[in-house]
């Protein structure tokens, strides 16, 4: 058997081994609660569970918290790496390399080691039990200056000497030359940004103490506890709900997460 061929068998297989927990929670959800633990072709299909999932928990609160909380973080990672992006990508001033190098130093630095310190910071200024106390830490973001620099870094400077001729500001160069051809790096970033704080767990549990603030994930978790009684056909039909937005997302943009992460090569 040739190299190839091992490769695809071996592909497939890991292709089956991540697809088989959401492939159980499809049919969890959508059948009845006894059969949760054994496959039957004949099991009626019901919507049952996710309406009583729906009405278990506040699950349309946990959707506004999180759907905000995305939004209030992604708009601002936007509005702050792309600035710092360009100024790492195409302007000179001393010290450049040394401070992009201190900004990448983040990456190596896990979010969980600054709890303790997050919370201390929040506390001072008045944000815990806020959607402002949960997106404050993650503003900005590393990975993000990384990944808009290296995709500055493929524009031509042609056109940025273009631009300047015809009397473009630096503000207006960025808007109208950068941002345009990095339109698929930041759908790419987009996704994974909003993926990371929609599923993020711990941060959110330590600051948010009431359910009106409370994300989705946070609010799951509560949901699924065991003094909430254990019914996995529900509790399927509540994870899929949650997980339900970013499955649609990568579908609907998977060619351009993929072809930016091609295109960001370290140059």
């Amino acid at each position: 058997m040739s190299t190839r061929a091992l490769e695809t068998i071996g592909a497939w297989m890991l292709g089956v081994l991540w697809i088989l927990p959401l492939a159980y929670a499809v049919w969890t959800a959508f059948h009845p609660g006894e059969y949760a633990a054994h496959f039957d072709i004949m099991a009626p299909l019901t919507l049952d569970n996710f309406a009583l999932a729906w009405q278990a928990a506040p699950f349309a609160r946990y959707f506004l918290n999180t759907t905000l909380l995305c939004s209030i973080i992604l708009v601002a990672q936007f509005v702050i790496c792309t600035p710092a992006a360009f100024a790492f990508a195409r302007m000179r001033f001393p010290g450049r390399d040394l401070i992009f190098a201190i900004v990448l130093l983040q990456l190596m630095v896990m979010p969980d080691i600054l709890l303790v310190a997050n919370y201390r910071s929040m506390a001072r200024l008045g944000l815990v039990d806020s959607i402002i106390g949960i997106a404050l830490p993650y503003l900005g973001s590393a990975f993000g200056i990384f990944l808009l620099r290296q995709t500055f870094l493929t524009v031509p400077q042609e056109l940025d000497d273009a631009a300047r001729v015809e009397g473009s500001s630096l503000l207006a160069r960025i808007w109208r030359v950068y941002v345009p051809l990095a339109k698929p790096t930041y759908i790419a970033y987009g996704l994974v940004s909003v993926s990371y704080h929609w599923n993020n767990f711990l941060w959110p549990l330590v600051i948010t103490n009431s359910v009106t603030v409370r994300p989705i994930t946070v609010g799951l978790s509560v949901f699924a506890s065991t003094e909430q009684g254990i019914d996995w056909s529900i509790i399927t039909a509540a994870t899929l709900l949650t997980s339900g937005p970013l499955l649609v997302a990568f579908l609907l943009f998977q060619r351009q997460f993929v072809a930016s992460f091609m295109r960001a090569g370290i140059r």
